[in-house]
């Protein structure tokens, strides 16, 4: 490959060969100057293209992975196989073939094998593709366009090596292929069946069209970008291709309120979809859905490939994504450990690690993006053991079907493409500053069903989802500790509530980040809330379970295939292999048996049990099952039960859909005759037994029990969980057990779970709770929040609490009890809960009698007993005072005012703004004029509008605008109920969404600090 001074001139029109000085500087200049590109050839770039260690892992992976790729190989038609569009693997063969360092011992293969391999398959499948003529495969959006994008970005990387009809057909999918989607116009298209993009309308409830809108898009990025300069065609593709791709992160509200330039076009006159909630989370198949939510960057990064390799500056809908940062945004409030989301509610998308690559590397290495960068570093580091653990070599598996290998490699290779078109590494910030970034707390909404926050010690969500409802947690970010797919605390029995009430907290309205989320169900009340330090509390019927991940997987931290538990009694590490998935060998003393069953006792998510194979083994070391007769209490019409002894480990059997939930479910095998049975294999898929027996009978009709599966250890009123997270159980009825995959609690008053090792737990278990109130009522002071959690239909009015600590004041008043305590009176709303901070904390021995009024985060006032002075001292935050007060007598407390005083009435503060990403040029952040800090304020820039977003249509009685000097031009306020249209505000109002809009501004006026809303 030629080196940067050892370029062609006419490059631009001569996509063979590098391109010219003019063009790298265009296109260093569409990405910061961060990104150039060495030209497609055949040989090594030069060394001066540091690679780093995220791509020197990516190359690694490619070239192991190449042993999956040569299974695919087809001698009968002289290419990789067509299945699944397996051919499509050919992308990352020529990134390989076409970069230093291939290691044959490595791949499997030597590089001249390979090549061979790969051009021919390139040569065969560009002449079967129906664009070409061929009558194969192509042409249809869903998916042929986009293994056609990834068939098309290996051709052009081995161009100088095809024939010039095989780059005649390449040059023909690209082409037509943007035809055929142009001339679709917003219409559907009549090879994909029923997947359309809804014309030019979209959709977000239930099932978002970004992705389907990105597919449009993305069907004519290789012909734009290879598309020779001036070219007429091309001119009409841009057009399109730039309304796609920004209309699949539209939403309506925010897009109307947004002037900024992208590709020459206004956002608010181009932009005409909905596809996000206002809450800026994406749904698929019903439920939030972090994995198409990323199909934003995924789709961008499959296209920038194409125009970065073709030497063309980027599109800037590519980089300047309407409500892109929005979106990214909350899949940081979403994020784990291993750079993958948690999955909140789809069972089927999860632990998919090669189809989460490409999104991350498109934000770091092509957006810049420091926090991607570290999130993609988290999940480089996670692959190769990931790729390793059986199946071998395979880079989706768990949740995924090997249908998605092509497609994870051609992902893999452009995303190490765009770590060796980089001139200056991304440098990932740690992952500290990653979390404490992400930290948040949200709701999103009654349609969504969810509510999360995220901490710097870990993940929580409560899911209130018609059909999922479920609560999570993730200590410690870990995605491989807490399986959360199975709910954690709230029996998978429950049912489906009849009544839900769910909160989000958030530090600038009041100041705290925490949720709360009452849930009424047929099993009876329960309530869950999450803390800012990773500690959640959780009331209601019992027992309760979190289910473990037990794995062996070296290399990724936690998975050493064991758990080990401590509690009162000491640490123990019960026997792994069962109960966790996989494959689980099961050994016993010789038995008689002529029928042998597993009966099922619990499901490790919402499919119920599904086996690749029983096997049943004799003395002699015979599988007795193999081809047997076999029932089973259902079973999936396309997965029979047949199919688990009939010695193929493709094929499984399922039960039917209706007994999903059923967890006795069972498959039982006659031997054919009476043998001596030791052991049983049982081979899982994906939805596997997290508790069952094994058992056998001589009659058919009789049964013996010869394993419980897993085996359980008692630990007592707490435990700690491989030194990863914590539990208290309050009140039990007996104590906490562990298996090696599952821990169980039995019903208890309240239960607390501790994020890291930082909690003395026997200290926690062995502290006196608040008390007061309703039996219904549970409280709890963890980590020195007061949470409380009302568990009936009944408000909570004034109730007296008693606090055992004495030393922190609630909002409201307290009074000093003689024990040192606290009364502190509250108030709780039916069927719901509350999460109070610390307003002030005491030091000293105030007198019997003393009375503490905390209005708010700034103010209190303290009143002695008519007996006794008060000498306390008081902090909050970094501001201090000793109080004195004579005996009899009041006096009042402020902490100077340096940021927002909390909990606050104003309807503005800390909500949503617009305009939203990319910003218009030369305005500020208008959710500064909302954030309660006095010493931030919106810039408008030229004639400069923004709008606040109250999240529900609300009564306006008065809009305050703050500036940080006289010297602004005069402001128009408008309001509206949905968003799209305005009306000039002259009193009280039912609105939802305040405009604040200064015509005529200029550099130097001032800027609007504070917006109020009444």
């Amino acid at each position: 490959m030629a080196s940067i001074d050892d370029v062609h001139p006419d490059a631009r029109h001569d996509r063979s060969a590098a391109i010219s000085r003019r063009t790298l500087l265009a296109l260093a200049g569409a990405v910061g100057g961060t990104l150039v590109l060495p030209a497609p050839a055949a040989t090594a770039p030069p060394s001066t293209l540091a690679a780093g260690p995220v791509a020197e892992e990516y190359r690694r992976l490619l070239l192991t992975h190449t042993r999956w790729v040569e299974q695919q190989w087809d001698p009968a038609i002289g290419a990789y196989r067509a299945a699944d569009f397996r051919f499509a693997a050919v992308l990352g063969n020529a990134v390989l073939l076409t970069t230093d360092g291939y290691d044959a011992t490595v791949a499997g293969v030597d590089a001249t094998t390979l090549r061979q391999r790969t051009l021919a398959t390139i040569t065969r499948f560009a002449a079967t593709n129906r664009l070409a003529g061929g009558s194969e495969w192509g042409r249809r959006l869903f998916w042929d366009s986009t293994f056609e994008l990834y068939f098309v970005l290996a051709a052009r990387l081995l161009w100088s090596e095809l024939t010039a009809a095989t780059r005649a057909n390449v040059e023909a999918i690209a082409r037509g292929q943007a035809a055929y989607t142009y001339a679709l116009g917003t219409g559907n298209d009549p090879l994909s069946g029923s997947w359309t993009p809804n014309g030019s309308t979209g959709g977000f409830r239930g099932d978002t069209k970004l992705e389907e809108m990105g597919v449009y898009a993305q069907a004519i990025a290789p012909g734009l970008a290879w598309a020779p300069a001036g070219d007429a065609e091309a001119a009409r593709w841009r057009d399109r291709f730039v309304f796609w791709a920004a209309n699949s992160s539209g939403l309506p509200a925010a897009d109307r309120a947004n002037p900024a330039v992208i590709d020459g076009r206004r956002i608010d006159e181009l932009m005409t979809a909905h596809n996000l909630h206002d809450t800026f989370v994406v749904e698929n198949h019903d439920s939030v859905n972090p994995h198409y939510q990323a199909e934003l960057w995924r789709t961008a990064g499959r296209t920038a490939a194409h125009f970065l390799a073709a030497g063309v500056p980027l599109p800037q809908v590519l980089t300047r994504q309407p409500n892109g940062r929005e979106l990214w945004a909350t899949l940081r409030l979403l994020a784990s450990d291993a750079g993958e989301p948690v999955m909140p509610m789809v069972a089927d998308r999860y632990h998919l690690y090669g189809r989460d690559v490409l999104p991350l590397a498109f934000l770091a290495q092509v957006q810049g993006d420091r926090h991607a960068a570290r999130a993609e570093a988290d999940l480089a580091s996670r692959l190769m053991p990931y790729l390793r653990y059986a199946p071998e070599n395979r880079l989706t598996k768990f949740s995924g079907e090997e249908k998605y290998e092509p497609e994870a490699r051609a992902e893999l290779a452009i995303a190490y493409l765009f770590h060796r078109w980089r001139t200056t590494a991304v440098q990932p910030v740690t992952s500290g500053e990653f979390f404490a970034a992400a930290a948040g707390a949200r709701t999103f909404g009654a349609d969504a069903g969810l509510t999360a926050q995220q901490t710097s010690a870990g993940f929580a969500a409560a899911v209130t989802k018609p059909g999922q409802v479920r609560f999570l947690w993730q200590p410690g970010h870990d995605n491989w500790l807490i399986d959360t797919r199975a709910p954690a605390f709230l029996p998978a029995t429950a049912g489906a509530p009849t009544r839900q009430w769910t909160a989000a907290y958030t530090a600038t309205r009041d100041g705290i980040d925490a949720t709360a989320t009452v849930l009424q169900t047929p099993a009876g009340w329960a309530g869950y809330a999450t803390l800012p330090t990773g500690t959640v509390v959780y009331a209601g019927p019992g027992p309760s379970s979190l289910t473990l991940f037990n794995l062996t997987m070296p290399g990724v931290p936690g998975l050493d295939g064991s758990r080990t538990f401590t509690g009162p009694n000491g640490t123990v590490t019960p026997p792994a292999g069962l109960g966790d998935g996989g494959t689980d060998e099961v050994t016993f003393p010789a038995r008689a048996a002529r029928h042998v069953r597993f009966l099922g006792r619990s499901a490790s998510g919402q499919y119920g049990y599904s086996l690749f194979a029983v096997e049943a083994y004799d003395t002699s070391g015979t599988d007795r099952a193999r081809g047997r007769t076999v029932t089973a209490s259902s079973a999936d019409p396309n997965y029979p039960a047949a199919n688990a002894v009939d010695g193929n480990p493709a094929t499984r059997w399922a039960v039917a859909r209706d007994d999903r939930g059923r967890a006795d479910s069972w498959l039982a095998v006659d031997l054919g005759a009476t043998v001596q049975l030791t052991r049983v294999r049982l081979s899982w898929e994906s939805a596997y037994a997290t508790a069952y027996l094994v058992q056998t009978s001589t009659d058919g009709t009789t049964w013996s029990t010869a394993v419980t599966a897993p085996s359980t250890a008692t630990l007592g009123a707490w435990a700690r969980i491989d030194d990863r997270a914590g539990l208290v159980a309050h009140g039990a009825t007996g104590p906490i057990a562990a298996s090696a995959a599952q821990v169980t609690i039995p019903a208890a008053t309240l239960i607390e779970g501790y994020a890291g090792t930082g909690t003395d737990l026997a200290a926690a278990a062995a502290r006196r709770l608040p008390t007061g109130g309703p039996a219904t009522l549970r409280l709890s002071d963890a980590d020195g929040y007061l949470t409380l959690l009302n568990l009936s239909p009944t408000a909570v009015t004034g109730a007296a609490l008693t606090l055992p600590n004495g030393d922190r004041l609630y909002r409201g008043v307290s009074i000093v009890r003689a024990d040192g305590g606290l009364t502190l009176t509250a108030s709780v709303p039916a069927g719901g809960g509350a999460v109070r901070p610390a307003r002030f904390t005491l030091t000293g021995r105030p007198p019997t009698g003393t009375r503490f009024n905390v209005a708010d985060s700034h103010h209190l006032t303290v009143t002695a007993p008519a007996g006794a002075a008060v000498d306390v001292g008081l902090t909050a935050g970094t501001w201090s005072v000793q109080a004195q007060v004579p005996a009899g007598t009041s006096r009042a407390y402020a902490v100077p005012v340096t940021g927002p005083v909390t909990p606050t009435s104003d309807l503005a503060r800390g909500r949503t703004t617009f305009p939203t990403s990319p910003l218009p040029a030369g305005m500020g952040e208008p959710s500064q004029a909302v954030d309660g800090n006095p010493s931030t304020a919106w810039r408008p820039g030229p004639n400069g509008r923004m709008v606040v977003d109250l999240a529900d249509t609300r009564a306006v009685t008065s809009i305050t605008l703050t500036w940080t000097g006289s010297n602004h031009p005069a402001p128009t306020i408008e309001t509206s109920t949905e968003g799209t249209a305005y009306a000039p505000f002259s009193g009280p109002t039912n609105a939802r969404y305040i405009a604040v809009a200064v015509p005529g501004w200029r550099t130097g006026d001032a800027e609007l600090s504070e917006l109020q809303v009444g």
